[in-house]
């Protein structure tokens, strides 16, 4: 499989994490809904491994691209995509669920279009 054909797998499970995302927080309308029942505290242990899962992704498609693919899509912050995720891998505890949610609520649809503009792109 060549670079290119590995850059679009990993983008197409950004796209597939994103969905499920979406999918499993669609009840979740205010942050204390991630806070208030035992089912809430699930879904957001879910959204921080896949938020996790994202941001290892984005960082493998950055070193597999040398820097340069990223750079072409500068409406993302990348760098606080790949922050998120080693905030969740080492400092799970500190983990801010308004931020988290806020994260779900707002800036994963600019995330997704934008992953599909770039798998379209390739």
């Amino acid at each position: 499989m060549s670079e290119k054909e590995l850059i679009y797998e990993e983008l197409k499970q950004i796209e597939d994490t994103i969905s499920h995302i979406f999918e499993r927080t669609e009840n979740i309308k205010h942050v204390d809904d991630f806070l208030l029942t035992s089912h809430g505290v699930d879904m957001l242990d879910v959204t921080c491994i896949r938020l996790e899962a994202i941001g290892e992704t984005v960082k493998k498609i950055d070193k597999q691209s040398e820097g340069k693919l990223l750079k072409k899509y500068p409406t993302v912050p990348w760098k606080k995509v790949m922050g998120m995720r080693d905030i969740i891998a080492h400092h799970y505890f500190d983990v801010d669920v308004e931020i988290v949610f806020n994260i779900v609520k707002n800036d994963l649809m600019t995330l997704l279009q934008v992953i599909s503009k770039m798998k379209d792109e390739l």
